[in-house]
This record gives structure tokens, C-alpha cells and sequence, in this order.
């Protein structure tokens, strides 16, 4: 089973329905168009997207398309998603995920969990995403 998120609207409204977690990560970018920048530091996550710093000589723009592995436990688990260039500000990358499979929302939900500590608000955004 996987999760095919691309459907969703992209508007701010939209964007702000999931709770954004600090978490220092790392993680591994690599563009639909062949950009791949390794060990990108991770500021924070969402059942909907992640937020990293530009990396060094990241030349992506708006809309353009990523696969990302968000590493956790020295890299004994990775969380992969496809996601697109959502926001760009001075220092930041915003990732909305647009393709995740049953195994990494799993995880990402957990960890998601365990950093919220509000259970009914996790079933809210959890149920948000996968409508």
C-alpha cells in the first residue's frame, strides 16, 4: 500500500493543518532532474512535508520535484518520500510530500507521535493527510 498525496491543495490554509515538529536530522536530496545533495540538515517535519536548510549549491526552484531520505538512527531507518518544492525563503526549503509508501508513513507517523504527545490531534492530521 502506499499514499499518493499529490491530489492536495497547496494552499496555506492546507499547509498549516499539520503540526510542524522541530527535529535535527539529516537528509538526502536528490531532484527529479539529477541535483542530488547528501546530508541535508533537517529543521523540522510534518505527516505533510519537512523543512531543510538550502544546501550548499542547491539550484531547485518552485515546484520542482524531489525524492528525499530522511535518516534516522545512525541511517538504520530511512523514511523516503516524493515531494515538491512547496516554499523557498532566505535559508529554508519547504518539501510537500507528494508520494509515500506504507512503510515510511508508518514510521513518520510514529515519530510524528511520539514528538506531538497529543494523540487526538495526531488522528485529526493523520486523517487530514489521507483525505
Amino acid at each position: 500500500m502506499e499514499f499518493d498525496m499529490s491530489n492536495q491543495s497547496q494552499s496555506s490554509d492546507e499547509r498549516r493543518r499539520f503540526s510542524r515538529i522541530p527535529f535535527d536530522a539529516t537528509a538526502h536530496l536528490n531532484s527529479h532532474k539529477g541535483e542530488l545533495h547528501l546530508n541535508c540538515h533537517v529543521i523540522d517535519i510534518s505527516l505533510n512535508g519537512i523543512l531543510i536548510a538550502i544546501p550548499e549549491g542547491w539550484l531547485g526552484k518552485m515546484n520542482d520535484q524531489y525524492d528525499i531520505d530522511l535518516l534516522l538512527e545512525n541511517a538504520q531507518l530511512v523514511i523516503k518520500m516524493e515531494a515538491i518544492v512547496a516554499h523557498i525563503a532566505d535559508d529554508t526549503i519547504g518539501f510537500t510530500c507528494t508520494h509515500i509508501d506504507l512503510e515510511s508513513i508508518t514510521h513518520l507517523k510514529r515519530l510524528v507521535e511520539l514528538n506531538l504527545g497529543d494523540e487526538a490531534l495526531l488522528h485529526r492530521e493523520f486523517t487530514a493527510l489521507i483525505h
